[in-house]
């Protein structure tokens, strides 16, 4: 099956994303359920907005309500659900304002960090970012969404561990995590391919050393996540909450 067809076929049943389950503890069983509800929820396959319904949870999964029910919680806690009065428990909105915020923190912290490493940066570190940047052309060319997606992650990565303050890159990964709804849901070809020339321009003023080069190209970098998501915003405002 390929990619495309998957994705419709998801759409049209979010549920078939979560995986039957056997028996086990009771603790352990709502923590796969937590997990499993989570992972479709962050990959999209319940879409923000979207009411849940319990019971075809139950009936897909094989659990009772229980650890449905100790699951949905858990997701309310860290603010991927949200429960709605006589209604019943929907797949939180993204938030505009909490999107700003994160991006505000990794702009902060990763500017600095580039800028840094353009002072310092060794041999071995340039040589990756390389690679890296020849595996997520490949990705573009072939239109491999999930493959880049995770080079991406892995391009961020490479610059947060070549400064070694992990501290920086714990804080940074916390907000990224947060992002990870919104950023998927603009994972088209034209974003990779401008997320590519953007990642090129960051790498290029490193191995440059021009700190402020670098430190520019990844405000930009930064910005244009946030310009994007408006514009996505303004077309699909179900998905959406400011």
């Amino acid at each position: 099956m390929s990619s495309s067809t998957n994705e419709n076929s998801l759409a049209a049943d979010p549920y078939r994303a979560l995986p039957r389950l056997h028996g086990s503890e009771r603790g352990s069983l709502t923590d796969a359920v937590e997990k499993a509800l989570r992972a479709a929820i962050v990959n999209l396959a319940m879409e923000p907005g979207m009411m849940i319904d319990k019971l075809a949870v139950c009936e897909r999964m094989g659990v009772s309500r229980f650890p449905v029910s100790s699951a949905l919680a858990k997701l309310a806690a860290v603010g991927l659900v949200e429960v709605l009065p006589q209604r019943g428990t929907r797949v939180m909105p993204i938030v505009m304002h909490d999107i700003r915020q994160h991006l505000f923190i990794r702009s902060a912290l990763e500017v600095e960090t580039v800028r840094t490493l353009a002072a310092a940066c060794d041999a071995a570190t340039l040589d990756a970012l390389d690679a890296n940047l020849e595996r997520e052309a490949d990705a573009v060319q072939q239109g491999l969404r999930r493959e880049f997606h995770l080079l991406d992650l892995a391009f961020h990565e490479l610059l947060l561990d070549a400064i070694n303050l992990p501290r920086v890159k714990e804080i940074v990964a916390a907000s990224r995590n947060a992002l990870d709804r919104a950023r998927r849901l603009m994972a088209s070809p034209e974003r990779h391919a401008h997320t590519l020339a953007e990642h090129t321009r960051i790498a290029g003023a490193i191995r440059a050393r021009d700190g402020d080069a670098a430190a520019r190209a990844m405000h930009d970098h930064l910005d244009e996540v946030v310009a994007e998501l408006r514009r996505f915003s303004a077309e699909r405002p179900d998905l959406f909450r400011e």
